[in-house]
């Protein structure tokens, strides 16, 4: 079941867009804390935003703009503006459609459809300190270069980026691993993580995961 986040001022808009989607079988995740809606959307883990360009302690451009650079998750804009500037911002910022109220339920129903069917290929992919992550392929990718990880590798990249801000035990990463029927031990572990490390740090990713002692990882945003 795909996950919507919705950011939208007016209360009555923002039930009603709930029930809709609800009703449409889709899990629904209603953000009012404007300032930390980055942060609630990252750690929400949603398919799809759709965000009011209106916010009362934010604006939905800025939001769209930071979003835009940890995620490639599809985004649509929902505003009472009809202006042309504020949906070439949008478009401009990275959204992948744009709304305006009052809509049609059935179309903005369609809206979504579309944006998901559209996005379907990208949305595994990942965006660290501007470098997209692609875990199909094993690869990270820059505006210059690419590196190939080896499946063990990025499934430790993937846990440490999908903890970001964490710290991730040993024992977390180990079981992580065996979930994904690759049977290391310790030490092979170890082995793992040096050898992500020295790739990354040729990629221009020094440093970026820490080590502390007793407890485990932390992958760091530069």
């Amino acid at each position: 079941m795909k996950k919507i986040a919705i950011l939208e001022d007016d209360t009555s808009i923002a039930l009603e867009l709930k029930e809709l989607l609800k009703n449409a079988g889709y899990q629904v995740l209603v953000i009012t804390d404007y300032e930390k809606s980055v942060e609630l959307i990252l750690k929400g883990k949603v398919d799809l935003a759709i965000l009011d360009i209106n916010l009362p302690t934010a604006n939905g451009e800025i939001i769209l703009k930071e979003l835009r650079k940890k995620t490639t998750m599809p985004i649509i804009m929902l505003t009472s503006r009809v202006t042309e500037v504020d949906e070439i911002l949008s478009m401009s910022y990275g959204a992948d459609d744009y709304i305006t109220k009052p809509y049609n339920p059935t179309i903005l129903l369609l809206r979504i459809q579309n944006v998901l069917k559209r996005t379907e290929n990208t949305t595994s992919s990942l965006i660290y300190n501007n470098i997209i992550v692609n875990p199909s392929k094993g690869i990270l990718q820059s505006e210059t270069s690419e590196l190939s990880l080896t499946k063990n590798e990025m499934i430790i990249f993937l846990y440490l980026l999908n903890n970001k801000g964490n710290i991730v035990k040993r024992d977390e990463l180990m079981t992580d691993l065996w979930n994904n029927n690759e049977y290391i031990n310790d030490n092979a572990l170890t082995v793992n993580i040096s050898r992500l490390r020295t790739k990354l740090e040729e990629f221009g990713l020094k440093d970026v995961i820490e080590t502390r002692k007793g407890q485990g990882y932390k992958l760091l945003w530069k």
